[in-house]
């Protein structure tokens, strides 16, 4: 039991480091990578070129596999260029699995030595990402030697020789075990390590071994399809597709296993050598045969999944891209593009306002389904930062992770205002029969044209950061909050004239100056804080 269960941790091990390598290689090169994969479309070989680069570096196919299907989610990159690049990631996974299975364990302690000083002491700068990477390495070497290590002993039990002596004839049976050890270990590269150790130690014939390699990488496909089944209908195609390309390759190869077993027996190798080597070849061959039908496939994938008709009016997240949360620069954009969706709803939600104003009843039941839009989005945006811990981010991205959030907060807030002055109006205006006097409709039409004014010049600062813009904006705030009090004081005086509308809509019209002025300061908020910068130069203080 104690054996079994070291080799599941050694397992779990490998999939850590694994992700530690991603993670800090995605922090420091994750913007080139994208770049490389999203400039890399236009033709077919640079396509398998660039899965194969970005796999070796990132260890991982399935992490190719969640940035490409980001790319073709968002209509970045089509469906044709992206099969191309998992088919270049699957090469770039097998021969990554060889060059770890050489015997580097004397670079095992180096890079995790190196790494966890480079980690700790500058962890918020590149070099400390790279120390990150640097350790998962060490873990991947180290995980490697450990998982040999556990196995030996389980394939000597005699209960274990029993179990995989069943195994003796029935390909497509070995190649759905080959899948199920992919799945549980969550590597391929896992279950072609132990399938060698198996081989090497006589428990599994070179037979069997080969047809438990195959299902290996008809698992990864399985493990792509569940990772993406979350993701929309195109983010959904690339992974049917590299699941039936390996698929087709596993029907095409197994018929023949016999003989190529015979075949590769003869070789001066050993088994377990040979396991590793056919995994690499099978996949560049197979891949290589496949890249033409890349075009065929796309149509394919693209007839059995259909796009997803729209059964819902509410507004739903269109930009935060969970593969991109280990590039934390891009996903701070993306969470930034989100955040001026809300601020498109909420210049809406003022239009909308100002024909609740004028009369139109059944309009203020469309604010309250775009206040809904408004919650949804920064519900969504709140959730994607808050897996990104902000202690662990540079502090030029911790300082824009603070502002994202307390903009999506202010125009939540912001919403929730309008909802309400919406609902004020119909109840105790149009419900009512109480109309705003004429002078007090044209000061609420500048009131709203000015807040949709300073909304859109806000969003420009948020996005831009730039200071002489902010600088504007505080000016707007403060000529608003001028033009509000002079608006309060000729109210009171239509009061004093007794003019018959002011008075039945007084506490109305007084309650809608207050909530545009709240309203203007969370427009105008982003303002200080770029004003307050550290590079600001402040000079017209």
């Amino acid at each position: 039991m104690l054996t079994l269960l070291n080799l599941l941790s050694a397992i779990a091990l490998l999939v850590w480091g694994t992700h530690i390598v991603r993670t800090g290689i995605m922090r420091v090169y994750g913007a080139d990578l994208r770049r490389v994969l999203s400039r890399s479309v236009s033709k077919k070989p640079m396509a398998f070129v660039a899965g194969i680069g970005v796999t070796a570096l990132v260890q991982s196919s399935n992490a190719t596999t969640l940035l490409v299907t980001s790319f073709v989610a968002q209509e970045l990159v089509g469906l044709t260029p992206a099969l191309v690049i998992i088919l270049g990631a699957d090469v770039g996974t097998a021969l990554m699995a060889r060059i770890l299975t050489f015997d580097l364990s004397w670079l095992s302690p180096l890079f995790i030595f190196f790494g966890v000083v480079f980690f700790l002491g500058r962890k918020q700068t590149r070099a400390g990402q790279l120390g990150r990477a640097s350790i998962g390495l060490g873990l991947i070497l180290l995980a490697l030697q450990l998982v040999v290590a556990a196995a030996t002993p389980i394939t000597q039990a005699a209960g274990v020789k029993v179990l995989f002596s069943s195994l003796t004839g029935d390909v497509m049976l070995d190649a759905l075990i080959g899948a199920v050890f992919a799945i549980i270990s969550y590597s391929s590269l896992a279950a072609v390590l132990i399938t060698a150790t198996l081989t090497a130690t006589g428990v599994i014939s070179f037979k069997v071994a080969l047809c438990l390699v195959i299902g290996a990488n008809l698992g990864s496909g399985l493990l792509a399809m569940l990772n993406n089944s979350a993701s929309n209908a195109a983010g959904k195609r690339v992974a049917l597709g590299s699941l039936l390309f390996k698929f087709i390759g596993s029907l095409i190869v197994l018929p023949f296993i016999d003989l190529l077993a015979g075949w590769l027996h003869k070789l001066p190798v050993s088994d377990e050598e040979l396991v590793i080597f056919f995994h690499v070849f099978y996949n560049l061959i197979r891949c290589l045969i496949m890249v033409p039908f890349a075009d065929a496939m796309a149509r394919l994938c693209t007839k059995l999944i259909r796009d997803e008709p729209e059964t819902q009016l509410r507004l739903k997240p269109r930009h935060l891209d969970a593969s991109a949360l280990d590039t934390p620069a891009l996903a701070l954009a993306n969470a930034s593009r989100e955040t001026l969706r809300m601020g498109d709803v909420l210049e809406q939600m003022l239009a909308t306002f100002s024909k609740v104003v004028h009369g139109e009843l059944r309009e203020e039941r469309e604010i309250r389904k775009l206040d809904d839009d408004v919650d949804v989005l920064y519900t969504a945006i709140k959730l994607y930062l808050a897996q990104m811990p902000k202690e662990d981010l540079p502090e030029e991205d911790s300082r824009r992770w603070a502002e994202i959030i307390e903009m999506a907060l202010n125009l939540e807030m912001a919403g929730d205002i309008l909802e309400r002055m919406s609902g004020d109006v119909a109840d105790k205006s149009l419900a009512a029969r109480r109309a705003f006097s004429e002078e007090g409709m044209e000061e609420l039409n500048t009131l709203i044209e000015q807040l949709s004014a300073n909304l859109r010049l806000g969003l420009s600062v948020f996005l831009s950061q730039d200071v002489t813009s902010a600088r504007r904006l505080r000016r707007s705030k403060h000529r608003f909050r001028i033009t509000n009090r002079r608006y309060s004081h000729k109210h009171v005086d239509r009061l004093h004239q007794h003019n018959v509308q002011s008075i039945e809509t007084s506490s109305l019209h007084l309650g809608l100056l207050g909530d545009m002025k709240r309203l203007n300061s969370l427009f105008c908020a982003v303002a200080y804080s770029v004003l307050e910068q550290p590079d600001d130069d402040r000079e017209d203080e």
